[in-house]
């Protein structure tokens, strides 16, 4: 069965993936600043800019790219906005005094309505419109006659209307005339401690926040923002220290509910991440766009999934990768050991590092570790040369095909996997190299900084290479295939040569023109990426690809 991408309906712009770790050479050192500049590129790097004031008491800050001045916008990327808990904070404040204005209710019944719609102000001023009453009761919010006694939180027996004595607590039956009460406008009240171990309960145990109703078993109003905190927070000093505990809980929830309400706010997937990302791409463009994104905490993910950087293959894509990865793992075992053949003297080699070009140390034949073939100027590694097979061939043969089809594809997404991984391990090498370096010549602990640089570019192209074999394998052969299978060859090449460069001693002798490679390198392989995912992204809104569902 295939398929055809739609056109691209939203407008891409500029972000380029970033590396935090960039070099800044003394003002002397004009020739490493130049070489540096050639690494990173000249729009290499996010641009964030605060949207308010950052001082040691903020929370946090809301970072959104700018770009180069939007000189150059690439294909492959979008824009996107960093929000901190403060930002999402004062973002909640706006909706909700914006919904004030313009309904004429009080702020609480502003926030009871918002999140009774999820944020969706459209079809909150339409349900509004159609009758207020029975929008504001399905908000939780109480639009009876409201007495002196329910305007309050907190009252003493002695202060309560004669209407309302004697005073009973209808949990604990506590009648004592010195027990405080606690209530929300529906006038239903409870002692404060009962109250305070109810609220406390479907905050920390069910994880409550928005639709936490009052204690009595027929009343649908919802407890208030400033009634739950003036309950959690009367009492002696224990119990105020667990009460705001409670509370920075309940304002945690509420944060999370906002941003999981909203389809242009996610979550960063990082662990311990408090940032959340603010995207405008509809989950209608996902099979034209892969909508990376950087968090403040440096973390590349999809904002489409929420996955880990995939591009340049789609969200659906990805899913359908990964399941049928899981349902074909038995079949793949095979390619998966550590260990391979020499393909000339068939002695056993290892692999233990990220570089896939091999040289046999018996019979010092140079082949390529992914296809077993001999490293020469026709090496073409990526392209999976099998034929076509005719509706008429019967259902084994096809079979046999697919699975053939499939494990070329597999085998060298798997690679690139497990290349990225011990390339990744070559930081902390790294850094034992360049603290080598240092002790072994005069040079600074910036001169070096260039090698770690290169280790992200080599990790980061590791990972595109591996997601472009997961896109080949879903792509139907035409005649802009083989346009993409050279720059995904250009790429795959470029990138084993750098990772060679990293791997190698380090030599005092030949350190100048080892660095100058590795500089030079750093930097075409930076930009193959670039053209790589240029095209691809170009070519998915122009609808130039089209995919085939293998079963």
């Amino acid at each position: 069965m295939s398929f055809t991408v739609p056109p691209l309906a939203t407008t891409m712009v500029s972000m380029t993936p970033s590396t935090n770790e960039i070099a800044m050479a003394n003002e002397n050192d004009d020739d490493f600043t130049n070489d540096m500049d050639d690494v990173m590129g000249e729009d290499s790097d996010f641009d964030f800019t605060s949207s308010s004031s950052v001082s040691d008491n903020d929370e946090g800050y809301c970072m959104s790219f700018i770009g180069d001045a939007f000189s150059e916008r690439k294909s492959y990327q979008v824009d996107f906005t960093v929000q901190s808990v403060k930002d999402l904070v004062a973002s909640q404040t706006k909706e909700i005094d914006q919904v004030t204005s313009i309904l004429g209710v009080s702020s609480k019944e502003a926030a009871a309505l918002l999140r009774y719609y999820r944020w969706n102000k459209e079809k909150l001023f339409e349900g509004f419109m159609e009758s207020s009453e029975n929008v504001l009761r399905l908000a939780g919010v109480c639009v009876d006659n409201i007495n002196n006694n329910n305007k309050q939180t907190l009252l003493f027996p002695h202060q309560l209307d004669a209407d309302d004595l004697p005073f009973c607590c209808q949990i604990c039956f506590d009648d004592d005339e010195d027990v405080m009460t606690a209530g929300a406008l529906c006038g239903h009240r409870y002692c404060v401690d009962c109250y305070r171990y109810y609220l406390t309960q479907k905050i920390n145990e069910e994880g409550n926040s928005q639709h936490i109703r009052c204690p009595h078993e027929k009343c649908t109003v919802h407890v208030d923002e400033t009634t739950i905190q003036q309950v959690l927070a009367y009492g002696d000093q224990a119990i105020v220290n667990d009460g705001e505990v409670t509370i920075a809980k309940y304002r945690q929830l509420l944060n999370k509910a906002f941003v999981d309400d909203s389809d242009q706010l996610r979550w960063c997937p990082a662990p311990d991440c408090d940032y959340a990302v603010e995207c405008q791409i509809p989950s209608t463009s996902l099979m034209t766009i892969v909508p990376t994104v950087q968090c403040a905490c440096n973390n590349l993910f999809c904002f489409g999934c929420g996955q880990a950087d995939h591009q340049p293959a789609v969200c659906s894509m990805v899913k359908s990768w990964a399941e049928k990865s899981k349902d074909d793992s038995k079949t793949a075992k095979w390619m998966m050991n550590n260990t391979k053949g020499c393909p000339k003297c068939t002695a056993i080699i290892e692999k233990n590092g990220g570089c896939n070009f091999m040289r046999c140390s018996k019979c010092h034949y140079s082949f390529c570790w992914v296809c077993l073939h001999s490293l020469t100027t026709s090496h073409h590694c990526n392209r999976f040369h099998g034929e076509d097979v005719s509706d008429s061939e019967d259902a084994r043969q096809k079979n046999a095909h697919y699975l053939k089809r499939y494990l070329h594809y597999y085998e060298r997404y798997h690679n690139h996997e497990k290349s990225a991984k011990l390339d990744q391990e070559l930081y902390e090498k790294t850094e034992l190299k360049m603290e080598e370096m240092q002790h072994r010549s005069d040079l600074s602990w910036i001169e070096v900084q260039f090698l770690k640089i290169a280790v992200d570019v080599a990790v980061e192209c590791r990972t595109t290479l591996k997601w472009t074999y997961a896109f080949a394998y879903y792509l139907n052969r035409t005649n802009e295939t083989t346009l993409f299978e050279d720059n995904q060859q250009d790429l795959e090449l470029a990138t084993e040569q750098l990772s060679a460069l990293l791997e190698q001693p380090f030599d005092k002798e030949k350190w100048p023109m080892w660095r100058r490679d590795v500089l030079d390198k750093t930097a075409y392989v930076r930009s193959r990426r670039e053209v790589l995912l240029g095209d691809t992204a170009k070519g998915l809104a122009d609808s130039r690809w089209t995919f085939i569902e293998l079963k």
